[in-house]
């Protein structure tokens, strides 16, 4: 299954590779050149497929947990201040994803969205620390009933030249649903309150809709 924000892409990639294909074949007359650039045209249909792939994954609701936004490799875990809408301290958790990974945005939690706004900016590689703050990005705050409000920024990467978001404030939206889309290398930053409690590492993998990220902290004894 193909994300749907992929459709126009896949369908342009396919029509050019099938003409460079057949051209090749008619009208390149050297053995080693032909096959080369055929096999070099269907290497690049592969890649754009295997990009917009978006598997289907059923979630387990739970508002005692916020799960992975995104497939990728925790790349940050610190106390930040944000200054666009908490005004405070919280915990970032930053999720980088390298061009082979699933694109999709994940709805982290269920509950109502509050804030909803794209900056344009730069394209600084989407690891570098100031991403967060100065490349192309978009801010979500969902509000839940256990962790209060949560935020989680796209980002866009050095590749990447569009960021799809659907959430709209007003709206109420469902823990792992698609939340839309970032095109070709990116980054996706959690923002946490400071009590609850981080259940993943630096490295870790993970996978949208399926990783716990973060868990209400659990009491004395327990957990």
């Amino acid at each position: 299954m193909f994300h749907k924000e992929g459709q126009k892409i896949i369908l342009i990639t396919f029509f050019l590779v099938a003409a460079t294909v057949l051209l090749a074949h008619f009208y390149v007359d050297m053995d080693w050149l032909r096959p080369g650039l055929q096999i070099a045209a269907l290497l690049i249909l592969i890649a754009i497929l295997q990009f917009f792939r978006n598997p289907r994954r059923k979630t387990l609701k739970n508002f005692d947990e916020v799960l992975a936004p995104a497939d990728g490799k925790v790349v940050a875990i610190e106390e930040v201040e944000d200054h666009e809408y908490f005004k405070g301290k919280r915990i970032q958790v930053s999720i980088f994803m390298s061009p082979i990974n699933v694109h999709v945005t994940r709805y982290p939690v269920s509950g109502k969205v509050k804030y909803s706004k794209y900056h344009p900016g730069k394209y600084l590689v989407a690891w570098h620390p100031k991403s967060s703050v100065e490349n192309e990005r978009t801010t979500v705050v969902i509000g839940t009933p256990k962790f209060g409000d949560i935020l989680y920024r796209q980002i866009a990467g050095a590749m990447a030249r569009r960021i799809v978001n659907y959430a709209e404030v007003g709206e109420s939206v469902q823990q792992g649903d698609d939340a839309g889309f970032i095109k070709f290398g990116s980054r996706l930053d959690l923002l946490l309150p400071l009590d609850c409690y981080i259940t993943v590492k630096l490295n870790q993998k993970v996978v949208g809709a399926r990783t716990c990220i973060a868990a209400v902290m659990p009491k004395d004894g327990q957990g």
